[in-house]
């Protein structure tokens, strides 16, 4: 079957030998199915309407392809339309049939006939005869093609562009997208996707009910210029809020300007000023009023989805039938077509024709050569290295690589990882444990098996990724890049690498599976290793089992573990805690192990059975499981989140995207699912996938993909907003960029520059910018025009802009503007993981019932180094506060900041909340930053609110220089409290005070809180590492997080650590003031800007 430039001949005639004696053997026993098919041709009899038909016998095992040339052969042969027939090829055609209603189209030419949905439909229907349509290859219309340069400038990116990829994977999940989306608009209630409430079943966390009496609260609701207040319990949904005041205010009617012929499904609630439904009572949380609009419901035909031109594609589209369907054995061989990856025990092996570069790096190394892994997720399956050979524009090796793992062996999501490393002096393929050192200049992977299931075959030129240096920033991402399966687009300076796959003579399938009714034989072995898994554990082992499950997602296992856990795999499967531990233990190079893995999957109902645990979840979608039952499984429990817990996982999961190994995946299908059900959801799906397809090459073309299946779905109206949010980053980019161009190496800003500023921006409200557009960071907000008097170009390095615009909402009951920076320069998407991840520490806390006052500001990158952060109100930074008093020494005077506080107070009474509302923000913020490692800051990136609320901002920045600020021992402090800080809590040197004892418990209950959810918060913090840090893979960077929340040590032995922690910051407080002082003085302002007004 295999035809290569080094088999003897002998062993060739031998294989033809045993073929044909096997032939001869089986065709008694066997007969291929035969499916009788009716096929309608595009053709018609001269002078007839009737569409030529022809009956045809097509063997179960035939690949779509071979059925449609046998049809063409048969019209041919039949001297049916021959200037058609003879004119046209088979691929002129599409073969299409109808399944309840819907047309549906046979896309996959490479699949085998009988594993097609038409078959088992046709089955279930008892149909003797299926019947099939050819239909000449639509061509798309004008309409429809200028619909897609609108949707590719919304992306940013031409789906359309194949140039770069080397098989159809692009196209091929473009048209499988389709089914899902159809399936999530059918059911999808229009009423409430054109509201989009944000509700929640979640009961009200304690310390609002606190401020409630009686579980009532009062709402205002407006309707026009009237308003009415009304008591509700706070149980009541919106409808019935709504019911209730319409029965309240009956007699009022004809004042308030309601018909009598008008009931509660005639009207919806909305927040005042804000453009989402009613929330559930979210405002108690910040003590205001509740005001809510009482208006028509917002009209659904304008949420109408274009027409989409395709055909939906078959479902069981790229499915691979089971082994016993494509095996060679005890078959007629001449009746082969498709032949199992599970019949070829030959090992992998590849050959290295060489390597290609049009102008060689400047670097000292001469020696070069190619390291060649096959992993599975992070697990390396086999590696082999070719001869070193000195380093030139062309290096030649034409030599094969043998692997120590055989075809069979390969799983889905096996990827052939190339690396060109370079050396100082010559290494032989024995000096892998050698001291020589090495350096890794180029790298790219080759999925071995393709998302049809089938081994690639034959030649290969792959354009290579280069590492990035330290210094780029680049390499903030590169330990997910180095996972992609992309190529590099820029193909003309990129280094080549040329390899050679074995060819065969058919194409080679990955089975789904084994049929379970034959598993009698292969099975035996598992049959019994499950007998002896199934016996009951050994009391002292079973101390062993809890102790490895109980372990931190980070916990390396021992090969005696690995060993332990799959010996007791199904006492494992009973536990869904120790299923991350499990399959971290499959040997996924031993298809029997990975068979096994997938049988116990299957069988097993504890994992669908047990509780949420997002943790859990979130753990099997890391770049360490590549398999996609496993993947799929972790998707089904993320199906029970509600939407408001999606948005606050969202932006991790659209990172985990980057470790799928397929375009389509469970994963990609649920974030589709849920953007399409919620508009707030789909607005930042859009913005967190345009931003990567802005700045990551290595995974562009996924998230387009994404991207796309999502634009034709969500409406006219999303569209209409998207486009006008795109139009207004594009225009304050290009006036972000002059402005930098007229004061490029000054940090201070003149007047000048400020009224150039404001003549742009008026020239550009003037001449076509939107009207109004969505916040991006914040959906519910709509901002109009802008004030212009009141912007300006803030002094930094970056020149980022201070705007300022009016607040385009007729119903709203606020006077401020609304406050955007807008940078061009900085990559914000380190900002938001971070700001995420506090999001995620509130939500805990929340619990808990603590509210720990952050403010995780609005934050979010809209492009290529650009983006928007929400200016906080009545907000400034340390920095300021001690400046403005008495300069840089401010630095040094502990009652400053007290003293600004009480200032900005009107009574004792509302200085007293703000040092309370003090005191919870800082200890949130003290609890946090030391869990995350953002340890040492300075004065110019904490701020304080008027009432007392203190916050972090700028984390990019530290977050660039993590290695510098990872270990506690290279730090000054754990976290920032300095004797200022302490001042406002009436303390000072040792001494404490009540309000200094509340702060130490508040810290205790916050750290023992994370510390609940700590595999949750390890696994949040590593896939950050792996999507957003500079190369943090050292073992200490990712141990920093266990130490931090103390893995392992009891509750008493943390909460003496977290206070130890304390003690430490309150000794060297005075550290920091110099380094706050230093700041000071220099007015060092790179990066960092003052968002105060």
């Amino acid at each position: 079957m295999q035809q290569s430039d080094q088999e003897p001949k002998a062993l060739r005639e031998d294989t033809r030998r045993r073929r044909r004696k096997k032939a001869i053997m089986s065709s008694s026993c066997t007969s291929m199915d035969q499916i009788s098919v009716e096929f309608v041709l595009p053709t018609a009899a001269r002078g007839g309407n009737n569409p030529d038909t022809l009956l045809l016998e097509v063997a179960g095992n035939w690949t779509v392809e071979q059925v449609k040339a046998q049809v063409w052969l048969k019209a041919v042969t039949l001297n049916l339309c021959p200037d058609f027939y003879q004119r046209f090829s088979p691929d002129h055609c599409i073969l299409l049939y109808q399944k309840k209603g819907n047309v549906c189209e046979i896309y996959d030419k490479h699949q085998v006939f009988q594993t097609l949905d038409c078959i088992r439909y046709w089955r279930a229907l008892k149909k003797d005869v299926g019947r099939i349509q050819l239909a000449p290859r639509p061509q798309p219309s004008d309409e429809s093609q200028q619909y897609q340069r609108y949707l590719n400038y919304l992306i940013g990116y031409d789906v359309t562009d194949v140039s770069n990829v080397h098989d159809d994977e692009l196209e091929f999940t473009r048209r499988k997208l389709l089914t899902p989306r159809r399936i999530q608009l059918a059911d999808r209630d229009a009423k409430l996707y054109s509201m989009d409430p944000w509700v929640t079943r979640k009961p009200l966390p304690e310390h609002l009910l606190s401020k409630i009496s009686n579980g009532h609260i009062l709402v205002v609701i407006h309707i026009g210029t009237a308003s009415q207040t009304i008591k509700v319990s706070i149980d009541n949904t919106p409808a019935q809020v709504l019911v209730s005041f319409l029965a309240k205010t009956a007699n009022k009617r004809s004042l308030l300007g309601i018909p009598d012929n008008m009931c509660e499904a005639d009207f919806v609630l909305r927040v005042c000023g804000r453009y989402v439904g009613v929330i559930h009572w979210i405002c108690l949380k910040n003590g205001e009023e509740i005001h809510l609009v009482l208006e028509a419901p917002p009209d659904t035909d304008l949420d109408l989805v274009q027409k989409e031109d395709w055909a939906q594609v078959d479902d069981c589209t790229g499915v691979a039938g089971t082994h016993e369907q494509l095996t060679i054995d005890e078959k007629d061989h001449e009746r082969v077509f498709t032949i199992s990856m599970w019949d070829c025990n030959r090992k992998f092996r590849v050959k290295v024709l060489g390597i290609d570069i049009p102008s060689l790096p400047k670097i000292p190394e001469f020696i070069v050569f190619i390291e060649a892994s096959i992993f599975h997720g992070q697990q390396l399956l086999a590696q082999e290295r070719t001869s070193s050979k000195t380093f030139n524009e062309e290096v030649l090796w034409n030599c094969w690589l043998e692997f120590n793992i055989k075809i069979k062996d390969l799983p889905k999501g096996a990827r052939l990882n190339l690396q060109v490393v370079c050396g100082k002096q010559s290494q032989t393929p024995n000096s892998k444990g050698s001291s020589i050192k090495s350096r890794l200049l180029y790298y790219v992977n080759l999925l071995l098996i393709d998302h049809r299931s089938l081994l690639r075959q034959g030649e290969f030129i792959l354009h290579m990724w280069k590492m990035p240096e330290k210094s780029e920033e680049s390499s903030s991402s590169i330990n997910a890049d180095k996972l992609t399966s992309a190529t590099n687009p820029d193909k003309a300076s990129a280094m080549a690498v040329a390899i050679l796959l074995d060819k065969y003579c058919y194409p080679v399938v990955l089975p789904k599976s084994r049929d379970v009714g034959r598993d009698a034989a292969t099975g035996c072995e598992e049959a019994e290793g499950g007998e002896r898994g199934q016996r009951e554990m050994p009391n002292h082992l079973k101390k062993q089992f809890a102790a490895i499950v109980a372990t931190d997602p980070l916990h390396p296992l021992s090969p005696e573990d690995k060993e332990l856990l799959w010996h007791f795999r199904h006492e494992c499967m009973r536990d869904p805690r120790a299923y991350p531990k499990l399959l971290g233990s499959v040997r996924w190079g031993k298809q029997e192990d990975v068979l096994a893995t997938h049988r116990l999957l299957e069988r097993s109902s504890a994992w669908d059975s047990s509780g949420l645990d997002v943790g859990l979840a979130m753990q099997l979608l890391d770049c360490h499981y590549s398999d996609a039952q496993v993947r799929s499984m972790a998707v089904r429990k993320l199906e029970t989140l509600e939407d408001d817990d999606v948005l606050r996982y969202l932006l991790q999961l659209v990172q985990a995207v980057k470790f799928e190994p397929y375009h389509d995946s469970a994963l990609v299908r649920f974030l589709l699912k849920t953007a399409l059900r919620s508009k707030r959801i789909g607005h930042f799906l859009f913005w967190f996938l345009r931003s990567e397809i802005a700045q990551s090459m290595h995974y562009q073309q996924r998230y387009a993909v994404l991207l796309e299946a999502y634009l034709r779905g969500c409406g006219e109206d999303m569209l209409q907003d998207f486009r006008k949010q795109v139009e207004m980053t594009e225009a304050l980019q290009k006036v972000t960029r002059e402005v930098k161009a007229m004061s490029a190496d000054k940090c201070d800003i003149t007047a000048q520059v400020v009224f150039q500023l404001r003549q742009k921006l008026e020239t550009l409200q003037s001449s076509g910018l939107p009207e109004s557009f969505r916040v991006p960071y914040d959906p519910g907000l709509r901002a109009g025009a802008l004030l212009i008097e009141q912007c300006k170009v803030m002094a930094s390095k970056k020149k980022p802009l201070w705007l300022q615009f009016k607040r385009a909402d007729p119903t709203t009951l606020s006077k401020d503007p609304i406050g955007i920076i807008f940078k061009d320069g900085d990559d914000l998407r380190q900002d938001m993981l971070i700001l995420q991840i506090l999001l995620i520490m509130e939500s805990i806390w929340e619990t808990e019932s603590l509210d720990l006052c952050l403010l995780p500001y609005g934050c979010i990158s809209t492009g290529n180094k650009i983006g928007m952060i929400e200016t906080v109100k009545d907000a400034t930074t340390i920095a300021n506060i001690q400046q403005s008093v008495v300069g840089s020494t401010g630095a040094f005077k502990d009652e400053i900041l007290c003293q600004w506080l009480r200032d900005k107070c009107v009574s004792e009474d509302k200085f007293q909340q703000a040092v309370e509302r003090f005191l919870y923000s800082c200890g949130g913020y003290c609890v946090a930053t030391y869990v995350l490692g953002i340890g040492d800051r300075h004065n110019d990136n904490i701020m304080i609110t008027e009432s007392g609320n203190l916050f972090h901002i700028d984390f990019g920045h530290i977050l660039g220089n993590y290695k510098s600020f990872m270990g506690i021992s290279k730090e000054w402090v754990p976290f920032v409290l300095t004797p200022d800080f302490l001042y406002v809590m009436g303390t000072s040197g040792k001494k404490s005070s009540p309000h200094f004892q509340k702060f130490q418990d508040v810290c205790v209950k916050a750290y023992l809180a994370l510390r609940h959810h700590t595999n949750l918060l390890i696994i949040l913090f590593s896939m950050m590492l792996m999507t957003g840090m500079p190369q943090l893979t050292s073992k200490e960077d990712i141990e920093y997080i266990r130490e931090a929340l103390t893995v392992g040590r009891s509750e008493d032995e943390a909460q003496r650590h977290l206070l130890d922690q304390i003690e430490i910051c309150r000794e060297k407080g005075w550290m920091v003031q110099i380094n706050w002082f230093v700041h000071l003085v220099l007015g060092i302002k790179q990066g960092v800007e003052k968002r105060s007004t």
